[in-house]
Order: structure tokens, then C-alpha cells, then sequence
């Protein structure tokens, strides 16, 4: 998929990974920092307006989407995986959703409901202990 914005954009930062990885972990900085400054983007007004809506921790006060891909044990590796998940983000927040109709039950479905709670409560009226006042 095409990234629907210019990489000169977004800014990577290598680190280093977290977690276990052997004589490699402590010196090679294989993990990468995908900066994306959302408001000062070429995205158009109304995706940048939904990004920066969404409750998102990975975007902070100023508006910066910061994802951190570590998956891989190379740097090229995890920076397409940051990359891709920038594009599933945009992708996601450039689509509309549709609005909900609201609506009623039809006289049909109320009278059916009706109907089906004056059987079961009939059934149950049956079920009583038989008395000498009914």
C-alpha cells in the first residue's frame, strides 16, 4: 500500500529494543521511533481533525503520533512494520462512517411483543396452585 503522505514528514529514530535478545540487545539500536507531526502534515483537514479526535496514547499534547516498532531483529524490518501501521492509522481515520438511522419497532412488532407476553403470562396464570375463589 502507498504511504499517503511524503517520508520527509516523518522522522525515525533508531533505538534500542527492550526485553530479551541475547549479546546484541545492549549495543545494536535494531528498534525505531516513527515521528509524525499530525498537525503540521500535508494530511487533509478532516483526517488530521479525526486522528487528532481519536484517544490515541500514542499521540501526545502537541499533536505528535509516535509509534514504536520493536518486533524485528532489524532496524529496515521494523521501520516498514512503523511504517505500515502509520498507514493502517490514516487509512482507518480517512474512512467515513456512515451515520446510524435510528429507528422504531413497526405496530406490527409491538403488537407481536404483546401478544407473545399475554401467552407466556396465560401459560404461567396455569401453572398456579388451582383455589376455590377462581
Amino acid at each position: 500500500m502507498k504511504l499517503p503522505v511524503p517520508e520527509s514528514e516523518i522522522e525515525f529514530l533508531p533505538i534500542r529494543a527492550q526485553g530479551a535478545g541475547g549479546q546484541n540487545v545492549n549495543k545494536v539500536s535494531s528498534a525505531v521511533h516513527l515521528r509524525f507531526d499530525i498537525p503540521n502534515s500535508s494530511l487533509p483537514p478532516a483526517i488530521k481533525q479525526r486522528l487528532l479526535n481519536k484517544r490515541d496514547q500514542r499521540i501526545n499534547k502537541q499533536g505528535v503520533l509516535v509509534i514504536k516498532a520493536q518486533n524485528h531483529r532489524t532496524r529496515e524490518r521494523n521501520r516498514q512494520e512503523a511504517l505500515d501501521r502509520l498507514t493502517a492509522l490514516i487509512a482507518a481515520a480517512s474512512e467515513r462512517r456512515k451515520p446510524r438511522i435510528p429507528t422504531a419497532p413497526s405496530r406490527k412488532a409491538r403488537q407481536k411483543r404483546l401478544d407473545s407476553k399475554t401467552r407466556r403470562g396465560r401459560v404461567k396464570r396455569l401453572r398456579r396452585r388451582v383455589g376455590f375463589d377462581d
